[in-house]
C-alpha cells in the first residue's frame, strides 16, 4: 500500500492514539485510517452521532497546513479518487475519504484539528451537503463580522454586533431594525444629498 501524496513510499503499520490501527507515511506524516478500523473506534464513541457546533473562536484555531493538502490523492486500498471536504477555518484545509472503501486519509497534523473541534468523532458527516452548506454559512458570517469590526472599530462592531443577536431572538426585533434604518438612512441622506 503505498502514500496517496508521496505515491511511491509505502505506508507503514501505526496506531493513532493507542486506539485503533492505521498506516502512515514516514515522509509527510500523513495518516491512512481505514473505515474498518475507524467505524468500529467510531461505535464506542459516546458522541459518535452527533455534529458539534462551531463556534465562532473554534473557527480562528490556527495551524500550520501541510503542503499536500492541496493535491489530488488516490485512495492507497482501491486506487479510485479521494473526494475533499473542506473544513474552513482561520487556516482552511480538507480532510479525504474514498467514497468507495470509506477509508480516511489525514494530512499531518490534521487529525489533532478534527479532535479539538470534536470532529474527529464523525469525519463522514463533514462530506455531507447540509454540513458543506453550514461550514460556508459560518465562514461568511465570520467575513461580515470582521468586515463590521474593520468598518466600525472593535468598540462599536461589538455593541452592534450584541444588539443585532439580541434583536434577532427578540418577537419583535424586526421592528428595532426597522428603527435603525431609518434613524442611520435618515442621516445617511442628510450627509450625503442628491
Amino acid at each position: 500500500m503505498q502514500c496517496p501524496k508521496c505515491r511511491k513510499v509505502p505506508l507503514l503499520d501505526g496506531y493513532l492514539e493507542h486506539q485503533f490501527a492505521v498506516k502512515y507515511c514516514q515522509e509527510c506524516k500523513g495518516t491512512w485510517i481505514p473505515a474498518k478500523e475507524y467505524e468500529a473506534w467510531q461505535a464506542h464513541q459516546p458522541s459518535a452521532q452527533r455534529m458539534p457546533e462551531l463556534t465562532p473562536n473554534s473557527l480562528n484555531v490556527n495551524f500550520v497546513k501541510s503542503p499536500f493538502d492541496t493535491k489530488a490523492a488516490l485512495c492507497p486500498e482501491c486506487q479510485r479518487y479521494l473526494s475533499r471536504a473542506k473544513v474552513n477555518l482561520k487556516t482552511p484545509f480538507y480532510v479525504e475519504r474514498c467514497s468507495h472503501c470509506r477509508g480516511i486519509w489525514c494530512d499531518y497534523g490534521e487529525w489533532d484539528i478534527l479532535e479539538s473541534l470534536g470532529l474527529h468523532t464523525v469525519i463522514e458527516q463533514l462530506f455531507t451537503n447540509e454540513w458543506q452548506s453550514k461550514a460556508r454559512e459560518q465562514h461568511l458570517w465570520q467575513k461580515e463580522r470582521q468586515a463590521t469590526v474593520d468598518k466600525l472599530g472593535s468598540e462599536l462592531a461589538a455593541q452592534v454586533i450584541e444588539l443585532g443577536e439580541k434583536l434577532a431572538e427578540h418577537p419583535n426585533g424586526d421592528f428595532g431594525v426597522a428603527y435603525l434604518m431609518r434613524r442611520v438612512g435618515g442621516n445617511w441622506q442628510r450627509h450625503n444629498p442628491k
